[in-house]
C-alpha cells in the first residue's frame, strides 16, 4: 500500500548505456568503452545546502501539473558494486513500463505511439493554438500513463480538434512510426482513434466506482474484458485456498477474459500476458541477483524471477516473505503487481517498480517508531478481539529512490507498506519506507494555500512551524503502524472478497487514523521524536482543511469522489464532523465570505478519531460489507457544491498546481571489455524528451494486448 504525496500533504531522454551480451535476447543497448584511466575516482561528497538550492527542482508547468525533479545524494561514493545492483534494477524497472499503459486502458499504447509519431515527426506550423494544446494533452498522458487522468480516473479531454489530430497523423504517415497493424492504412487508424481520443463517453472512466451499477463494465481499465461484475464474484468463489489461514491473492497477476462462453484468466508471466516486457524484466532482475549484496536479497531476488517465470502466486507470496526477511540491504527494490487500487474489484496488482537506496540517517526516525509496534497495537482503541496479540517483523526505513516506474511514476508516493497480504503481514510482518528525497524535492517548491485556508494567525503560524514534521510522522505511522495494525476474525475472507469496491477507500482511511490518533498521543513526546503535541495539532488541523475543503480543488464543478485516499480523507473528517457537532469540537465559520473549518477540542477530536477507528476496524475484521458502504456512500462520495464552487474560486486565485510529478534520473553503464567499470548519473530537465527516450528504448509490447 502507498501513500501518495497529494494525499498526504496540501504543499502540494533517457538513454542508458547497457551490456550488448548475447545472454540479453531483448533491448538492445550501446555499450560505452573507456580505459580505467578516463573514469574519475568517487569523490563528490554530499550535496551543500548552497548546491541543493541551486538545483532546478521545478522544471515545468502545465494544466494542473508541475514537473519536478530529485536528486540521489551520494550516488557517486556508492562501491562500484553497489552501483551495479542499482543499475541492473533501474533497467528491470524501466523495463515494465509498457505493462503499465496497457493495464489502464487497452488502446494506451496505441495511442502513445501515434502521439510520439506527431511530436517526433511533425513537419507542419508548431505555433498554433492547436498544436500547443496538442502538446499539452501529449504531457497530460504521458504524466498519466494513459489518456485517463492519473488521480481523477476521468478521461483527459483534448482541447484540440478532430480535424487537427487527423493532420498531424496524415502529415508523418511517410515517416514509418505510426503504429500500424498489418494492412491498416492511416486513415483507418484515424477512424480507430478519433472517438476513443475525442468523445466523452466512450471509455469515460478508466475506474467507475459508482453505487448501482456494473463496476467492470462501467471501468475502462484493461483488467477484464467481455466479463461482468457478477461473473468475476463468482468465478472467484470457486478459487479454493488449500490453506484457509494463508488465501492465494487471486487474480493479482492477470487479465480475466471470456473465451468461447467460458472465462480465463491470461496470465503476466514470461511465455504468457506480458512475455516481452517480463522477460526483459527478468533478464535484469537475474543480472541483478548476481551481484546481490547479501545472501537474503539474493533469495528475494531470485524467487522474484521465478514468480514472473511461473506466474504462480504461490511463488509471489514465498518472494514476498523473502522480501520481508531481507532487512541488512542497503539497496531494495519493489518490482511486480502490486497495488490494487485500479481494479474496481480490488483484485489485479498495477505493475510498478520503486528502487533505492537506505538513509541511514533518516531512517532513525521511522525506525524508532517500528521498534514500538507493540505498544502502538496494544494501547489502540480497537476491540480487544481485533488487536494483534504479537505484532510480528515490522521493520521501518527512509528511503533515497533512485528510480521510479509504472505506477509509482511520474506521480510518485511518498510511503509505501508493503506486502499486502494480510497474512503475510500476521505471520511474518512487512516493510515500511519513507521516499526522503522525494519528500525533500516537494519542500523546496511547497505553494503557499495555508495562508489562504487557515482561520487565523495562530493555526497559520502552528502549520508553518510545525506542519512538515507532522506530515512526515503521519507518513511513518500511516505506513508503519497503520497498515500493519489489527487482525481479521478466524473464517473472514480477504477485504477485497468482503468489502469489495470500499475495501481500498476504508483500508487507507484505517491507517490515517492509527495516525491521527498516535499524533496526539505523549507517547510520541517521550520517543523524542516530537518536541510537544502541537504538532498533532497541526496535522489534526492541515487534515480537517483537507478532508472537509482543500481537496475538493482536484475535483470539477459538479463531480463526486471516486479516488480511495479522496474517499478516505472526506469520510474521516465529515464522519468526526457530524459527530462533534453537540460539542462544538470542529467549528464551520464563515468570515468575509470565506468557510473555514476550525478546531476547537483537540482531545475530543482525538476521542472521535479513535472511535471511527475501532469501527473500521471492526468492519475489516468482520468482513461487513453493509456498514462499511453506508459510512463510504453517506460521508465519502458526494460533495457540497456550494462549498465546492467556494475552494475552487479561492484556489485558483492562488495559481497553484495541485498535482505534481517527476522526471527520473538517468544512470548510464560504462563498460570495459564486457564489465562495468562505473555507473554515472545524471539529471535531466526536459519531460518531452525523457518521455520520447523511454517510448523509444523501452517499448516491448505489442499496441494492444
Amino acid at each position: 500500500m502507498k501513500l501518495n504525496k497529494i494525499a498526504a500533504s496540501l504543499a502540494i531522454v533517457l538513454t542508458v548505456a547497457g551490456c550488448t551480451e548475447a545472454s540479453s535476447p531483448k533491448t538492445q543497448v550501446k555499450e560505452t568503452q573507456v580505459t580505467k584511466e578516463q573514469v574519475s575516482p568517487a569523490t563528490k561528497v554530499e550535496a551543500t545546502e548552497d548546491q541543493k538550492e541551486a538545483f532546478q527542482w521545478q522544471t515545468e508547468r502545465f494544466a494542473d501539473l508541475r514537473i519536478l525533479r530529485y536528486q540521489v545524494p551520494g550516488f557517486e561514493e556508492l562501491p562500484l558494486k553497489t552501483k551495479e545492483l542499482l543499475f541492473y534494477l533501474y533497467k528491470a524497472a524501466l523495463s515494465g513500463r509498457d505493462m503499465i499503459w496497457d493495464q489502464n486502458y487497452k488502446y494506451n499504447l496505441t495511442i502513445r505511439h501515434t502521439l510520439e509519431a506527431i511530436v517526433n515527426g511533425y513537419q507542419g506550423d508548431r505555433t498554433t493554438e492547436d498544436f500547443a494544446k496538442f502538446t499539452e494533452y501529449t504531457k497530460r498522458v504521458w504524466f498519466s500513463n494513459g489518456i485517463h487522468h492519473h488521480y481523477m480516473s476521468s478521461k483527459i479531454m483534448p482541447e484540440f480538434s478532430r480535424e487537427a489530430f487527423a493532420g498531424y497523423v496524415k502529415a508523418v504517415a511517410d515517416k514509418g512510426q505510426l503504429p500500424l497493424s498489418d494492412g491498416q492504412s492511416a486513415e483507418q487508424l484515424i477512424t480507430l482513434l478519433q472517438p476513443i481520443i475525442f468523445d466523452k463517453d466512450i471509455a469515460s472512466k478508466m475506474v467507475d466506482q459508482s453505487a448501482g451499477i456494473d463496476n467492470v463494465v462501467a471501468s475502462a481499465v484493461n483488467y477484464y474484458e467481455e466479463v461482468t461484475e457478477q461473473e468475476v464474484v463468482d468465478y472467484y468463489k470457486t478459487k479454493k485456498n488449500v490453506d484457509g489461514k494463508r488465501p492465494v491473492s487471486w487474480g493479482l497477476n492477470s487479465k480475466l477474459v471470456k473465451q468461447d462462453g467460458e472465462l480465463v484468466e491470461q496470465v503476466w508471466k514470461v511465455g504468457g500476458m506480458y512475455d516481452r516486457a517480463i522477460s526483459e524484466v527478468v533478464h535484469w532482475l537475474d543480472k541483478a541477483a548476481a551481484v546481490a549484496e547479501n545472501e537474503q536479497q539474493r533469495k528475494a531476488l531470485t524467487l522474484l524471477s521465478k514468480y514472473y517465470r511461473s506466474g504462480a502466486l504461490k511463488d509471489f507470496d514465498d518472494y514476498s516473505i523473502a522480501w520481508v526477511k531481507d532487512v541488512n540491504s542497503d539497496v531494495d527494490v519493489v518490482n511486480g503487481f502490486i497495488e490494487v487500487y485500479d481494479d474496481p474489484l480490488a483484485y489485479r496488482g498495477a505493475f510498478e517498480s520503486v528502487v533505492s537506496v537506505k538513509d541511514h540517517q533518516a531512517t532513525k526516525v521511522i525506525a524508532a517508531i517500528a521498534e514500538q509496534a507493540q505498544w502502538f497495537e496494544d494501547n489502540s482503541p480497537l476491540m480487544e478481539a481485533h488487536k494483534k496479540k504479537a505484532v510480528k517483523g515490522i521493520t521501518g526505513k527512509a528511503i533515497t529512490v533512485v528510480i521510479e516506474s509504472g505506477d509509482a511514476s511520474p506521480s510518485t508516493p511518498i510511503g509505501i507498506n508493503l506486502p499486502n497480504a494480510n497474512w503475510i503481514r500476521a505471520e511474518h510482518g512487512s516493510k515500511s519506507v519513507s521516499l526522503t528525497n522525494i519528500v525533500e524535492a516537494y519542500d523546496h517548491v511547497k505553494g503557499g494555500s495555508l495562508a489562504e485556508f487557515a482561520w487565523d494567525e495562530a493555526e497559520l503560524k502552528r502549520g508553518k512551524e510545525f506542519g512538515p514534521l507532522g506530515s512526515h510522522l503521519h507518513t511513518d505511522l500511516h505506513e508503519v503502524v497503520g497498515h500493519a495494525s489489527g487482525q481479521i476474525n478466524p473464517g473472514v475472507g480477504t477485504p477485497k472478497e468482503t468489502l469489495k469496491q470500499y475495501s481500498s477507500a476504508l483500508e487507507e482511511g484505517r491507517a490515517d487514523l492509527v495516525a491521527l490518533y498516535y499524533l496526539m498521543d505523549e507517547k510520541l513526546v517521550e520517543m523524542g521524536i516530537m518536541p510537544s503535541l502541537e504538532v498533532g495539532k497541526a496535522s489534526y488541523d492541515q487534515y480537517i482543511r483537507n478532508g472537509m475543503m482543500l481537496q475538493l480543488r482536484r475535483l470539477k464543478l459538479g463531480e463526486h469522489i471516486e479516488e480511495a485516499h479522496m474517499r478516505n480523507r472526506q469520510l474521516v473528517a465529515s464522519w468526526v464532523y457530524e459527530k462533534g457537532l453537540a460539542e462544538n469540537v470542529i467549528e464551520k465559520r464563515v468570515r468575509d465570505g470565506k468557510t473555514y473549518f476550525v478546531i476547537n477540542d483537540y482531545q475530543k477530536l482525538r476521542t472521535l478519531f479513535g472511535q471511527l477507528l475501532r469501527e473500521l476496524q471492526r468492519i475489516k475484521s468482520e468482513g461487513d460489507f453493509a456498514a462499511g458502504q453506508a459510512l463510504i456512500e453517506k460521508y465519502a462520495v458526494k460533495v457540497d457544491e456550494e462549498l465546492h464552487r467556494e475552494v475552487l474560486n479561492r484556489y485558483e486565485k492562488l495559481n497553484l498546481a495541485p498535482y505534481s510529478g517527476f522526471i527520473n534520473p538517468k544512470l548510464e553503464a560504462v563498460y570495459q571489455e564486457g564489465k562495468i567499470l562505473d555507473v554515472t548519473i545524471s539529471y535531466p530537465t526536459d519531460f518531452t524528451e525523457q518521455m520520447l527516450e523511454y517510448g523509444k528504448d523501452y517499448s516491448l509490447l505489442p499496441m494492444i494486448n
